[in-house]
This record gives C-alpha cells, sequence and structure tokens, in this order.
C-alpha cells in the first residue's frame, strides 16, 4: 500500500483508518455532518454513502493493480510455503507414526497391567478392610464373653446378698471401658472400631449385653454405696475383718462409678466423677433424711430422744468412715479421657466430694445441714403447744447435754476403721469437743435456742 501510494497519490486518508483509536460509528458521524447542515430535516445520506461507496471502489482498485504486479512473487511465495508444508507433514507423519507406535508399546507394557494392578489393589484392599473389620468384630465380641462372665463371677455362685465378688465389679467396668473405647470409634476412619455400628452381630451385642450389664454394675455399684455401714454405737460394731471387707466392697463401688461416669466434655471443661458424686450425695441425704426426721419425733417425745440420738451418731460416724474411705482411697487412672482434660489434682477421691458440696469435712455438712432443717421442725412443736412443748421446755438443759453427747459421739471415726486411735476417752473427748466446737453450737441452737422461755 506504501508503495502503490508512492507510485499513484490517493485522495484516501490510510493513516485515519490505519489508527488504533480509529472509530466506525465517529468517521460516520463526522462524514454525515461534513455534507450536511445539522439543522437540515431529513438529512441527506445519499452524499455519504456515495463518498464511502467510492471509498471502497478505490481501495478495491489499489489491491488490484497491486495483486496484478505482484502476482509472480505471491505465486512463488505461495510455493515455498507449500512445499515447506510438504516436508513439514512428511517429518511429522514419521514422527507421529513413531510416537503411535511408542504409545501402543506402553499402553501394552505399562496401562494394561496398571489397569490389572490397581483391581488387584482394590481387591486387597477391601480384603484388607475385611480383615480389619473382622478383627473388631471378633475382640469386640470377645470382650462381650468376657464381660458376660465377670457379670457372673459378680454375682457369685448363687444371686443371695452378700455372695456378691466385689472385685469382679472392677473387672466388668474395666473391660465396659474397653468396650466403650472400641464403639466410641465407629464413625472415624481408620480407627479400629471404624464401621462395627453396620454389623447386626455388634448392634444385638450392645442392645442384649452391654446395656443391660452396664445398667447392671452401676445399680450394684450404687446400692454398696448406699448399704455402706461401719456398725453403730448402739449396737454391736463391725469386726475388723467384717469393716475391712465392708471398706474393700465400697472402694469397689467407688472405683467402678469413678470409671464409669461420662467423659463426653465441653471444650474448657473440667471433668469431675459425676456418677460417684451422685451416689454419695444420694447416701448423705439419705441420712440427713432419716436422721431430721427422726430427730424431729424424738423431740416431740422426749423418752425415746436417747434412741435416736444414738441412731443419729451411728449415721454420722458412718459418713465420718466413709470419708475415712475416700480419703484413703486413690483415685484411679481413667483411660478415656482426652489428653489434656481437666481433672482434680488432689489425688484421692475425697477432695472432688468436699469441692461438690462446697465443705471441708463431711462430718461437719452432716450437722450442719441437719441443724439447718431441725430449727422449723423444733418451731411447729413449739407452736402446737401441749405437753410436748412444755417437756421439751422443761429438759431444753438436758436435751441440749444430750445433743452435744450425741454430735461429738457421731464426730469420732469407728474403731473399726481408725483403730485404737479412734477410742476417745479423757482429754481425748475435751480435744473432740473443741474441734467440733461450731457444730455443737449450731446444733444445740438449732434445738434449745428455737424453745423460747
Amino acid at each position: 500500500m506504501s508503495a502503490a501510494n508512492d507510485d499513484e497519490p490517493s485522495y484516501i486518508d490510510y493513516e485515519a483508518f490505519l489508527d488504533p483509536t480509529f472509530s466506525s460509528a465517529s468517521f460516520a458521524n463526522t462524514l454525515v455532518l461534513s455534507t450536511n447542515n445539522p439543522s437540515d430535516t431529513p438529512l441527506d445520506l445519499s452524499t455519504p454513502l456515495s463518498r464511502v461507496l467510492f471509498d471502497i471502489q478505490e481501495i478495491d482498485s489499489h489491491i488490484d493493480v497491486l495483486t496484478t504486479r505482484s502476482a509472480l512473487p505471491l505465486l512463488a511465495h505461495t510455493k515455498e510455503q507449500n512445499d515447506a508444508s510438504g516436508r513439514i507433514v512428511s517429518e511429522i507423519d514419521t514422527q507421529i507414526k513413531a510416537l503411535n507406535d511408542s504409545y501402543k508399546q506402553l499402553e501394552k507394557e505399562v496401562i494394561q497391567k496398571h489397569a490389572e494392578a490397581e483391581e488387584v489393589r482394590q481387591v486387597a484392599s477391601r480384603l484388607w478392610e475385611t480383615l480389619r473389620l473382622g478383627r473388631a468384630v471378633g475382640r469386640c465380641l470377645q470382650l462381650g464373653r468376657q464381660l458376660e462372665v465377670q457379670h457372673t463371677e459378680l454375682s457369685g455362685p448363687t444371686p443371695s446378698r452378700g455372695k456378691e465378688d466385689h472385685r469382679a465389679l472392677v473387672r466388668c467396668t474395666h473391660t465396659l471401658l474397653s468396650l466403650r473405647e472400641l464403639l466410641s470409634s465407629v464413625s472415624t476412619p481408620g480407627a479400629e472400631g471404624f464401621g462395627l455400628d453396620r454389623v447386626d452381630a455388634i448392634r444385638s451385642l450392645r442392645e442384649t449385653v452391654i446395656a443391660p450389664i452396664a445398667t447392671s454394675v452401676r445399680e450394684t455399684a450404687e446400692r454398696i454405696i448406699r448399704e455402706f455401714s461401719v456398725g453403730s454405737s448402739t449396737s454391736s460394731a463391725l469386726t475388723f475383718a467384717q469393716s475391712e471387707e465392708s471398706k474393700a466392697r465400697t472402694v469397689s463401688a467407688l472405683a467402678t462409678l469413678y470409671l464409669l461416669s461420662p467423659t463426653n466434655l465441653g471444650k474448657g471443661e473440667k471433668w469431675t466423677p459425676s456418677l460417684m458424686l451422685q451416689a454419695l450425695e444420694v447416701y448423705l441425704r439419705s441420712s440427713l433424711q432419716s436422721s431430721i426426721a427422726g430427730l424431729s419425733r424424738a423431740l416431740g417425745t422426749l423418752p425415746s430422744l436417747d434412741r435416736t440420738l444414738g441412731e443419729v451418731s451411728a449415721r454420722c460416724q458412718n459418713v465420718v468412715a466413709l470419708e475415712a474411705v475416700l480419703e484413703g482411697t486413690k483415685a484411679p487412672a481413667h483411660p478415656l479421657l482426652p489428653v489434656g482434660t481437666k481433672v482434680e489434682k488432689s489425688g484421692n477421691m475425697l477432695q472432688p466430694l468436699l469441692v461438690h458440696l462446697e465443705t471441708g469435712s463431711l462430718a461437719s455438712y452432716f450437722w450442719r445441714t441437719m441443724a439447718g432443717n431441725l430449727g422449723s421442725r423444733v418451731q411447729e412443736i413449739v407452736n402446737k403447744g401441749g405437753v410436748s412443748a412444755r417437756t421439751l421446755r422443761s429438759n431444753r438443759q438436758n436435751v441440749g447435754d444430750a445433743i452435744r453427747d450425741c454430735v461429738i459421739r457421731g464426730s469420732r471415726l469407728p474403731s473399726a476403721v481408725g483403730g485404737s486411735a479412734a477410742k476417745m476417752k479423757g482429754k481425748a473427748v475435751e480435744d473432740a469437743e473443741e474441734q467440733w466446737e461450731r457444730e455443737i453450737a449450731v446444733m444445740v441452737g438449732s434445738v434449745v435456742g428455737n424453745l423460747g422461755r
């Protein structure tokens, strides 16, 4: 085009058309405005259209001239390009043929063998998964059978009370924990118990063996704690051997409830042996309710007061003995607690209970709770009046002394538990009175302080 412009000058402005910023809309608008008056209505478009058509014809003529002059060079160039293309195609065909041959060899030696190997891998993987699941099912069923045997040992040769083997209680608990750990991972890929929930035998095992035995073990442990007793001051106390057996049964029950306590915690939540604390709280509440009800009745009929106070002091001695057992029992390590879980650092089983009850001593908790409930009972007796109220007022000094002796006796550690150290005479009684001075004052005040004048 430049050569054509040099030989034959053209009125067409090629620079404007070749400008990168060229806009056909702007060019058409300029062309229309240059051949019309903007105020004319309607506009005459024939002139600008003729101008454009004339320009196109001019360019067509230029193209024709250029192609005519350069026909030979163009044909020669085209021939060279075609020859080069032919040579390239020939070379490429050879390369493509070699590549296809290589691919067929590769497909034969690698791809087909890889497909066969992949099938073998899938078969092996599924066989391994089946073997893993079979082992987990076998272990679970074995633990279930072991649990049944241990539960049978717990009941003893006969189902009568007193024949049970409390040591089997802890063995059942550890087996239950193993089963719980195995079954808790049924939805965790890669875990030992993954997929066990899809096996009918395991579902049946959970429903017919694990759940009933877990309930039975828990109820047995709770019953042992409810029945804890070391005798009383008004009846024949347990022998040393009987006391040791009672403590051993209680320790087994405590360990069972400690280990069976749920371990599903929220983030940052501190773990506590909730089942053990509930059972102990039920034991204390039962002792308190019986003592409060009995003493309330005895204050209305004073002849039975001495016997009732003896029973109350015996119940408190059981509480003191239980406190000694808890303090002397080391808390077992819980195998299912997550790493980093916050646990009471005391090391024994007493501290979690004291923290739960917000007290420093079970004996103090017993007397203070009892005193807090006696005041209203005494007020009822006084408000009713009659012989009971007059007798109670006239004997307030004797009643106060009897309650003081009851607190001192009840706060002693039974000899069957504490040995000779529990036998308190002379100065030892005075020391005990000083030690429990506040509890004595609270108990005496809850009765005598509500009698009025």
